[in-house]
């Protein structure tokens, strides 16, 4: 592509999910080994909301939450939504046993093969409180 900017991404800096219930979400997070690290209220459209910061390693999950008002238009969205955020781990079978264990909502009855990379991935999901889905992803 030669319209491509000169731009250096370092990685990805964090993941925005809105949610509709902040407590849930973040009890959600934490089961999966991410830590608070910053919360702070911001203002939506005349009312406040919230927002909490949750890392696990060099992954942030940014959870918020509107005012009140915008509820609504987040439970109803049909378009807009992140389709999935990937984590990489180095054992995939290891974490779906621990996933499963943990009672989470495991989308595949097992890690799922893709022939992507030079020797293929595995992978499989589970969904978050306000239906996010979570990919466990390892490239083998």
């Amino acid at each position: 592509m030669s319209n491509a900017i000169n731009l250096k991404i370092n990685a990805i800096q964090h993941i925005g999910v809105p949610v509709t219930n902040l407590e849930t979400s973040q009890l959600f997070y934490s089961r999966l080994g991410f830590s608070n690290v910053m919360e702070a209220p911001f203002t939506d459209n005349g009312g406040t909301g919230t927002c909490v910061m949750m890392q696990s390693g060099n992954i942030i999950m940014e959870l918020y939450q509107l005012p009140d008002a915008g509820l609504p238009a987040i439970r109803s969205r049909s378009n807009g939504h992140i389709d999935h955020v990937a984590f990489d781990v180095s054992d995939i079978e290891e974490a779906f046993k621990e996933i499963t264990k943990a009672g989470f909502n495991v989308l595949e009855p097992e890690p799922v093969f893709l022939q992507f990379w030079e020797k293929g991935c595995k992978y499989f999901n589970i969904t978050g409180p306000d239906g996010e889905r979570l990919e466990f992803n390892q490239v083998l």
